[in-house]
Parts: structure tokens; sequence; C-alpha cells
């Protein structure tokens, strides 16, 4: 029988599935078969034949779980479900049965099992399966995971724990997330007198990080549902500015910063053979992560060859430049398997920054 735990969280863009991620990371290394189910996936992908939430293909193909990709998301929200459930398409118990069946093959087969949510704890209640229902159907303890904060974790907290009193799930640890490191004891101190009267410990998770918070240029090209073209080795890359390409060529230039996707208009010529030719030169590359070109113009043909020449990795875009930049920074960025430089980080991060041994004690 394998020890459980219910990943929460207060919302969305917590740091649930980073977090995760760490406890897989970590976990491996106390016990010899660590498994990961997400019961209610409401963000899918396809995964071969399958329609698979994100965060289970993820961890499948992160941490070598394949074989068990039919279980890791026993029910996932197409874009249709909710109005075919309250149609009385399906069944509450019927879905209910489904969650509790894979966990049962995982049960068997793992040491420490991880069970991560989705969103708040009442999501998943318009199929009567709410966050704080499914921890307690399974019989896992629960860690809600946070945005920073001191008052704001608190209120979050408060307005998330009736429900799982009243569905008595065990909420066990609240584990604040994104901390500032220079204020990150003083955050943790204040929150831990936050719950009295509650048997709730309150945990540290990653001090904040622009390599977690920011972008891959691999995850714009998702967004963007566009190809890219150029260096396939880019796609990795954490973008940390993005920048409007309208000035002149030099000033855009000069004001480059480490990290950059710049967003510029199809007709610009000279900037995209600038930055093309500056993209062979190493200092330059460290600044330039790619391009996202935008614009009904068509390329130039001898622009287009130096561009493809140079391999600079480039996304072409047919809107105006003013909503592609609009679209990119109101974007918040997802890990996928395609984040390996992120990957990397959290594993390593984990390590210093999680308290395995706290959390464990608590299961």
């Amino acid at each position: 029988m394998a020890k459980k735990v219910f990943i929460a969280a207060t919302g969305q863009n917590c740091g649930k599935t980073t977090m995760s991620v760490s406890l897989m990371h970590l976990a491996r290394q106390k016990y010899d078969r660590v498994g990961f189910i997400k019961p209610i996936g409401p963000k899918i992908e396809r995964y071969g034949d399958l329609m698979v939430d994100m965060d289970a293909v993820l961890m499948a193909k992160t941490y070598g779980l394949e074989e068990d990709i039919t279980l890791m998301n026993p029910v996932a929200i197409h874009p249709h479900f909710t109005r075919e459930f309250l149609n009385g398409g399906m069944d509450c118990r019927d879905l209910k049965r489904q969650i509790v069946e894979a966990v049962e093959a995982l049960d068997r087969k793992y040491d420490f099992l991880i069970i991560e949510g989705a969103g708040h704890g009442g999501v998943g209640s318009v199929i009567g399966l709410s966050n704080a229902c499914v921890a307690y159907t399974l019989g896992a303890p629960v860690i809600i995971v946070t945005d920073s904060g001191i008052g704001s974790v608190i209120d979050a907290v408060h307005l998330n724990l009736p429900l799982y009193e009243k569905e008595e799930a065990r909420v066990r640890m609240v584990l604040a997330n994104k901390i500032r490191a220079d204020k990150r004891e003083q955050v943790l101190g204040f929150l831990q007198k936050g719950f009295p009267g509650r048997p709730i410990q309150v945990g540290g998770g990653f001090n904040y990080s622009p390599i977690l918070a920011n972008p891959t240029l691999g995850h714009i090209s998702k967004l963007l549902k566009l190809p890219l073209h150029g260096d396939p080795e880019g796609r990795s890359r954490i973008i940390h500015h993005i920048q409007l390409g309208a000035a002149s060529s030099q000033r855009v230039v000069d004001a480059l910063a480490e990290a950059t996707l710049l967003v510029l208009t199809s007709s610009r010529d000279e900037l995209i053979v600038t930055l093309s030719s500056l993209y062979h030169i190493p200092a330059y590359r460290e600044k330039i992560v790619g391009l996202a070109i935008a614009g009904h113009v068509p390329i130039s043909e001898i622009t287009q060859q130096i561009l493809d020449d140079s391999h600079i990795p480039y996304i072409r875009v047919h809107e105006t430049t003013a909503d592609v930049f609009t679209t990119l920074t109101e974007d918040v960025a997802k890990i996928t398997v395609e984040d390996q430089e992120k990957i990397a980080w959290i594993q390593a991060n984990a390590e210093n920054e999680i308290d395995f041994e706290a959390i464990d004690a608590l299961l």
C-alpha cells in the first residue's frame, strides 16, 4: 500500500505542478517506487491515441511512467465535458469509480503516490467531485500550495478550508510558494500564526525565481499555435524579457537585455538582418532568445534567406505586433515536458528549499 499525498492549491498558478515535480524528485531518493495521478484533468492534450491532462504527460515523460499513462488521468475534462454531464450524459458515481479504481491500481504498484488536484478546493464541484471530495474519497492527507504573502495567503487558505472540513478531508500543511528570499523567514514566521486551533503546519516552497515564472520559446510556440523555425535547441530557452522592436535597429540592439524575445514587424528587413547576423556572436546569442515576426507583409526573399541561414529561432505570426505583444505579456507560463532547463532547476533547488522529511512525516 502506498503512502499518499494530495497536492491542492488556493487557486491557479500557485506552483502546484512545480511542487509535484519536486516531490517526485525528492520521494524517489527515499522510496523505491513513486507514482503520480491527476484524478481530474482540465487541461488535456493528445498522447498517442489518448487525451490526457498535460501534467500527467509531463510526469510520465519526465519520470519514465509512460506505462501508467492510462491510469494517470482517469477523468479528462474535454471541452464539452461539463455540458454533457449537466445534460445527464454522465454519472458522478461512475466518474468517482474510475478515479478510485485508478488509484487502487497505482496503490498496489507504488510505495509513495502523489495525487495532484486541479485549482482551488472547489474545482470539480460541477461534476460532484471537488478537490476536497476527491481527497477524502482517496484517504489522502492534503497539502495546500499558495502564492507568497501573509494576509492574502491566510485569507485564501481560510476560504478553502471550510470545504475540506465539510468533506472531512485532512489538510495537514500549507506550503507557501514563490517567496522572496530576503523575506522567507519573516513570511513563514507570520504564517505559522495564521491558523490557530487547527492541526496545520506551515512550510516553505520555492523562493521566487524568474526561471520558473518566465516562459520558454517552446511554450510561446504552443501558445501561438505556430511552428518554431531555426535552431530546435532554442525551444527550451527561458525568456526573461519581451521587447517590442519598434525603434531603429541600433536602438533595439542597444536595449537588448538578457534572454530577450524580440517582437517585430515583417517589414523591418534591416532589423531582421541585423539580429540574424548578431545571433552568430556568442555575446549576443545570450541576449537573443528568438524573434516573433508579426504582420501580413511577406518577408523579402533575401531577408528570408539570411534569416534561415542564421538558424536564429523565430515564429512567423500574421497578427499585428501589438496583438502579439499583448498576448505574450498577458500569458502565464505553465511548465511542460519540453521545459528541460526549468525541470532541471526545480530538481536541483528542491533539495535545498523543500523539506521533504517534514512533509513525509505528516502523511
